[in-house]
């Protein structure tokens, strides 16, 4: 084993220790093996079944209110630049006249670029 240890893969700190064969987190409590490699993000898909990546360009295909807000996500309105997130909302976006937000891919349609 080499003299440094690998930093968690759950939380990414640096405090990592080994106990037998397995190494510890003290920040997060996660244990791992040795050769064990990151999570991957899963597939996201969008409501037609497009594979979406970071980058891709999508369009709205229903009305959504903006919680906490008067204002509403207008059907066709095009998102640029999407980003994609762990989580119930699996998009990070900037929508044109409402700003940062996160939307759900059961709600958009990949766009032609």
């Amino acid at each position: 084993m080499p003299d440094t240890l690998p930093p968690c893969p759950e939380c990414a700190s640096a405090f990592t220790y080994q106990v037998d064969a397995l190494l510890n987190c003290p920040e997060c409590g996660h244990e791992w093996q040795a050769g064990e490699s990151a999570p991957a993000l899963a597939e996201v898909r969008d409501s037609v079944g497009n594979l979406l990546a970071d980058g891709d360009s999508v369009t709205v295909i229903k009305d959504l209110k903006v919680k906490g807000s008067s204002a509403v996500v207008k059907v066709g309105t095009k998102v640029r630049n999407i980003r994609l997130v762990d989580g119930d909302h699996d998009i990070d976006c900037k929508v044109p006249g409402i700003g940062q937000m996160g939307l759900k891919s059961q709600f958009v349609k990949k766009a032609p670029d």
